[in-house]
């Protein structure tokens, strides 16, 4: 199990910046992914950003070249810069940590299952 807390929405107005912070707790060392998706009223939840262990990124087109996710996989935090804020960023941003569990030893070279942990949400009000 992992525990999740984001940190950091608030109101800005258009162009501005705001910076998010995600922690997790508990079983951390199984942790493979982190990431940011976020839903709009009457949206459905979408992909915004992830990093996994080994640095690799996946940004929304939406979102590339504004937002930034960095990660400290030891302490199981991962934040998301976002930068030339637009009312459609308006959203509640929720942080994801997946885990990753082998069904058997590597040398196997074993299938997987992957769980995922949410937060509770962060909202971000973008004003024009």
């Amino acid at each position: 199990q992992v525990q999740v807390e984001e940190s950091g929405g608030g109101l800005v107005q258009a162009g501005g910046s705001l910076r998010l912070s995600c922690s997790g707790s508990g079983n951390i060392e199984d942790i493979n992914v982190m990431g940011w998706y976020r839903q709009a009223p009457q949206k459905q939840r979408e992909l915004v950003a992830t990093i996994s262990n080994d640095g690799n990124t996946n940004y929304a087109p939406s979102v590339k070249g504004r937002f930034s996710i960095t990660s400290d996989n030891s302490m199981a935090t991962v934040s998301l810069q976002m930068n030339r804020l637009n009312p459609e960023d308006t959203a509640v941003y929720y942080c994801l940590m997946q885990t990753r569990h082998l069904r058997g030893p590597l040398i196997d070279n074993p299938s997987h299952y992957d769980t995922d942990y949410w937060g509770k949400g962060t909202l971000v009000t973008v004003s024009s």
